[in-house]
C-alpha cells in the first residue's frame, strides 16, 4: 500500500489507535493501472507515456505549418527551442552544437514534464524517480556520446581522446588512463543518472512526508497547529520542487552538451 493510499485513508490521525504512516520505497511502487497484450502499465509508466505525447504533440502543432508571423504556440515553441540552442548548445559546443539542438531541447522538455509531473493534481508523481527512467536517458546521452567520439575519431583516435592525457610521466601512464577510462566510460553515465534520479526522489519523498504528517496531526486540539506548519512546508516544498524540477532538466541538459562537445573535440 502506497503513501497515497495512507494519506486517503480517513480517521488515521494522531490520537486514534494508529501508527504514523511513515512514506517509504512503497510511496514509489504501483499496481498495475491496465494492460496492453499482456503487458502491465503502472502509473509510472502511463506518466511517461503522456510526458512523451504531450513534448511531440506540442512541438509538432507549434512548427508543423511554421508562419513567418508567429502564432502563440509556434511562439512558445521558438522560446523554449531557443533557450536550449542559446543557453546550452551554443555556449557549450559553439557553431557545431546547432545541429544537436533537436536532441537536447527533445531531453530538456521530456525530463522537465516528467519533473513537473510531481506537482500536477490527480498525476502527483514524477516519473523520473523511478531509476530506471534516468538510466534511460543516460543510456542514450551515452550511446549518443560514445557513437560520436568514434564517428569523429576513428577507433584509435576514439580510444586516445576517451583515455590519453598527453605529456604526462611515464610511470603515471597506466594509473592515468585507468582513471580517465574510468571516469569518462563507468563514473559519467552512473551519475548522469543518479544525480536526476536522487534530486526527484528526495523531493518527492519530502512532499509526500510533510502532506501525510498534515493530515496525521490534524485533530481538535492544539496539534492542529502543527498540522498547519506540516502543509506550510508541504506547500513550501511544493513550490521549491517547481525550481529543482527545472534546474535537474537544465543540468542533464547542459551535461549532456558537455559529452557531445566532449566527443567532437581533439584529444588532451
Amino acid at each position: 500500500m502506497s503513501a497515497h493510499t495512507l494519506l486517503a485513508e480517513p480517521g488515521c490521525h494522531i490520537r486514534q489507535d494508529c501508527a504514523f504512516p511513515a512514506p517509504g520505497l512503497q510511496s514509489f511502487n504501483f499496481d498495475p493501472i491496465f494492460s496492453v497484450g499482456g503487458f502491465d502499465f503502472t502509473k509510472p509508466m502511463l506518466l511517461a507515456v503522456i510526458c512523451t505525447v504531450l513534448v511531440v504533440g506540442f512541438f509538432w502543432a507549434a512548427f508543423n505549418k511554421p508562419k513567418l508571423v508567429p502564432g502563440k504556440l509556434q511562439l512558445a515553441g521558438e522560446i523554449g527551442y531557443s533557450f536550449v540552442a542559446r543557453s546550452i548548445a551554443r555556449e557549450v559546443i559553439g557553431k557545431k552544437g546547432d545541429k544537436y539542438v533537436p536532441f537536447l531541447t527533445s531531453i530538456f522538455f521530456f525530463v522537465w514534464i516528467m519533473n513537473i509531473m510531481s506537482i500536477i493534481p490527480l498525476a502527483q508523481f514524477p516519473a523520473t524517480s523511478r531509476f530506471a527512467y534516468p538510466v534511460a536517458l543516460a543510456a542514450l546521452v551515452f550511446i549518443t556520446y560514445m557513437f560520436l567520439t568514434f564517428k569523429t575519431h576513428g577507433f584509435r583516435g576514439g580510444v586516445k581522446n576517451l583515455v590519453w592525457i598527453s605529456g604526462l610521466p611515464k610511470p603515471l601512464v597506466p594509473l592515468i588512463v585507468l582513471l580517465e577510462f574510468i571516469q569518462n566510460v563507468i563514473t559519467r553515465p552512473f551519475t548522469l543518472a543518479v544525480r536526476l534520479w536522487a534530486n526527484m526522489f528526495a523531493g518527492h519523498m519530502l512532499i509526500v512526508l510533510f502532506s501525510i504528517a498534515s493530515w496525521y496531526l490534524l485533530t481538535p486540539t492544539f496539534l492542529s497547529v502543527v498540522a498547519g506548519g506540516s502543509f506550510l512546508l508541504a506547500a513550501f516544498m511544493t513550490a521549491f520542487e517547481l525550481l529543482i524540477q527545472f534546474l535537474q532538466a537544465y543540468i542533464f541538459t547542459l551535461l549532456a552538451s558537455i559529452y557531445i562537445s566532449g566527443a567532437l573535440e581533439e584529444g588532451h
